[in-house]
């Protein structure tokens, strides 16, 4: 792969994993662009990889919240924080476990027609629509992360399962489903940032079985470092862009976007075969 190639790849992966537009559409749609239909499974993992410790550095102070206080309201020693981050750890374990199971079964029923253009584009346009709704739904004033409960675990699991699709954004999914049932948008996006990690690392391990033995070497080791530091600190860049983002701005600028991606998808690729 030359380097020019694989910097984009970084860059596309990287800036495209935490923003609700669909890393997933990008990585296949850039593919199909520069005529590679299939960067190759092991690549694509091999940029999840970047993006998963770029969201473990960047939260690290979260994680050892969760993590600690988890383990000090297990033994009986923690606060009422620790208990607040207690149960937060179980809530992530749900959802992770949802999303795990319901979306291998997915894959495995849907297989490759998930790739098709007009299913691509179809999902990018219901995520569209999904950002808008949720826009009108939420309240200022939301749910904050003491009173997050189970239910909103298991229903932000649910959407986050819907992702396997590519146009269906993950980080899209979990903050509509977060907003939509009332939570405020710091607990919103911290739980959707923190899901990511399990999911990911999930994914990634899952995956690894399938990868074929020459697959990087076909790709190069030049070009592997390169992506993955670009994929990494783009990553790190979407992240404090969009929390930024959100504070400040609407979610509406991405359903404009996703609009105008779907119907590039439909007049570039009329014939409606895989990617």
């Amino acid at each position: 792969m030359p380097i020019w190639e694989a910097i984009l790849f970084g860059l596309v992966q990287g800036l495209t994993e935490f923003l609700p537009i669909s890393s997933t559409a990008h990585i296949v749609i850039f593919g199909y662009i520069v005529g590679r239909t299939t960067p190759g499974l092991g690549f694509e993992i091999f940029l999840h990889m970047a993006s998963l410790l770029a969201v473990l550095l960047y939260f690290r102070q979260d994680l050892y919240w969760v993590i600690g206080g988890f383990f000090r309201w297990v033994l009986g020693r923690g606060t009422g924080d620790d208990a607040v981050a207690g149960r937060f750890a179980i809530y992530l374990g749900v959802g992770t476990i949802i999303t795990g199971g319901l979306g291998l079964i997915m894959m495995k029923v849907l297989g490759d027609t998930i790739k098709a253009p007009p299913v691509v584009a179809t999902a990018l346009i219901g995520t569209a629509i999904a950002l808008l709704l949720v826009e009108r739904l939420q309240r200022l004033d939301g749910r904050g992360m003491s009173q997050l409960g189970l239910l909103d675990a298991i229903l932000v699991g649910l959407a986050q399962t819907v992702a396997v699709l590519p146009g269906v954004s993950r980080s899209g999914a979990t903050l509509i489903a977060g907003l939509a049932l009332g939570l405020n948008r710091d607990t919103a996006v911290r739980f959707s940032f923190l899901l990511a990690i399990p999911v990911l690392a999930g994914s990634s391990v899952l995956a690894l079985k399938d990868i074929s033995g020459g697959e990087f070497a076909a790709i190069g080791l030049p070009a592997l470092i390169v992506s993955f530091i670009v994929s990494f600190i783009a990553s790190w860049v979407s992240i404090l862009w969009l929390i930024g983002f959100l504070k400040q701005r609407r979610l509406y600028w991405f359903s404009i976007y996703l609009v105008a991606l779907a119907i590039f998808v439909f007049i570039a690729f009329p014939s409606g075969q895989a990617f």
